[in-house]
């Protein structure tokens, strides 16, 4: 039962971070066309999305439905471990960048009192920030939700189960008195 819901949480993770990316994007374009409002919710749902892929996420580990690669040792399995990488790394860089970025935004909001003063008084240099930071932020996101599918489609053909028992799994089947 706990690995099926792993599976399950496995999936809707992957769900949960190409949205998030998805939202992202039409946030990016919101701001390009100056609807401030509009652009400020699509990146709140877009973190909100990805902070429940990081939940759906660490849910499926500990249910022990992770994978890992057993397929060929072919050109696949270096580019699944390049992409595995490069993903790792830039997921882990954009927890730091996500995070300067939604601050910078919330605190010049905050001075500013709204969105409409957001190149004036206080809040200017939390926009300048936050603007120059995004720049770099919302590449580097849609890069590791792409990168993220890949590593899940790759895994979902030529990966298998992980064999350890989790503690998560383990107290499930302790509870439920089956092995």
């Amino acid at each position: 039962m706990a690995l099926k819901l792993g599976e399950i949480a496995a999936e809707w993770s992957v769900i949960c971070i190409l949205a998030s990316a998805l939202v992202l994007s039409v946030g990016v374009v919101l701001i390009r066309l100056g609807h401030r409002e509009w652009h400020m919710r699509a990146m709140l749902t877009a973190s909100g999305l990805a902070v429940l892929f990081l939940v759906l996420y660490l849910t499926k580990l500990a249910l022990g439905a992770g994978r890992h690669y057993v397929g060929p040792p072919s050109p696949l399995r270096t580019g699944y471990f390049a992409i595995l990488l490069v993903h790792t790394i830039l997921a882990t860089l954009n927890v730091f960048l996500a995070g300067v970025v939604l601050y910078n935004a919330l605190k010049g909001r905050s001075l500013a009192r709204g969105l409409t003063r957001t190149r004036e008084g206080p809040a200017r240099p939390y926009f300048a920030r936050h603007r120059a930071w995004a720049r770099w932020t919302a590449p580097v996101w849609i890069i590791v939700a792409l990168s993220g599918w890949l590593v899940f489609l790759i895994l979902i053909h030529h990966g298998a189960l992980d064999t350890g028992v989790h503690l998560l799994h383990r107290a499930l089947v302790a509870a439920g008195g089956r092995q």
